[in-house]
């Protein structure tokens, strides 16, 4: 089911359990209000559906998003500035807060706030053309969208030092390597690749998968040994609350489970 068609700054498209949030804002899908406010829009499909997957793509030819809108940042006083800035904070940290498992299909540059914006989602699929950077020192700024608090946890923090720092571009290959992004595709194919990801996303179980999303982040903010108990709580809480029982008895019978949402991807 397509909600909005090609050709707005943002498109959506509803297939079952799979929300696809497709940014089209020509030449370089540059963030700002219009794709915001679509991002939002599409996010709120996301909660009435409610979706197990998110995909984040483009539509445009090199572009996954080449960063904030900087004409609108030239034209601005501080507090406007400031304004722009939690604008795409907000949605930015939506998505990263959101209940279901998000993908990014990165074809062409994931610049600044596109990166951001990749980058907090739960995985990213990378065409080989990808080039994904955080060049706002060149702009005599800093990432404002939650690049410097996402990148080291994914790369660590001297190669995200590096990529900031320089404001470098990282090819594909390197994305891959140090763990920016999950998964490389041929160029051009991240947004088809992206929604396969998301089918067989969509026969799990989605209380698990968000306990392995929550268990994970706590990794990153705790000791081990409290980490380690809250892995304990919440395989209990799952098995307990989520769907775990189902899953062990579909096992045992030799079988697919039932997983609320897991009835497949087609087209309404």
């Amino acid at each position: 089911m397509v909600l909005s068609e090609n050709g707005s700054p943002v498109s959506l498209r509803i297939a079952k359990s799979v929300v696809e949030i497709t940014l089209n804002r020509p030449p370089a899908n540059a963030l700002g209000m219009p794709i915001i406010d679509g991002l939002h829009t599409g996010l709120d499909a996301a909660d009435a559906l409610p979706a197990k997957v998110i995909v984040v793509s483009s539509a445009l030819t090199g572009f996954f998003a080449a960063g904030a809108d900087i004409k609108h940042m030239s034209s601005v006083d501080a507090a406007s500035f400031g304004a722009y800035g939690d604008a795409l904070r907000g949605a930015v940290e939506r998505l990263a807060a959101h209940p279901a498992v998000s993908v990014a299909a990165v074809d062409g540059l994931a610049l600044g706030g596109g990166l951001e914006l990749a980058m907090a989602c739960s995985l990213r699929v990378a065409g080989s053309s990808a080039r994904l950077g955080l060049p706002e020192v060149k702009l005599g700024l800093i990432p404002g969208a939650g690049g410097t608090q996402r990148l080291p946890h994914l790369v660590g923090r001297g190669r995200a030092l590096d990529i900031m720092l320089t404001g470098r571009e990282v090819d594909a290959g390197e994305a891959l390597r140090i763990g920016l992004v999950d998964r490389l595709v041929p160029a051009g194919t991240a947004g088809e690749a992206a929604l396969e990801l998301a089918r067989e996303l969509c026969t799990a179980s989605s209380p698990a998968q968000r306990a392995v999303v929550r268990t994970v982040a706590a990794a990153y903010d705790r000791p081990l040994s409290e980490g380690l108990h809250y892995e304990a709580q919440q395989v209990q809480a799952v098995f307990e609350q989520g769907e775990a029982i189902e899953g062990i008895r579909a096992f045992i019978d030799k079988r697919a489970p039932e997983f609320v949402g897991s009835e497949g991807t087609s087209d309404d």
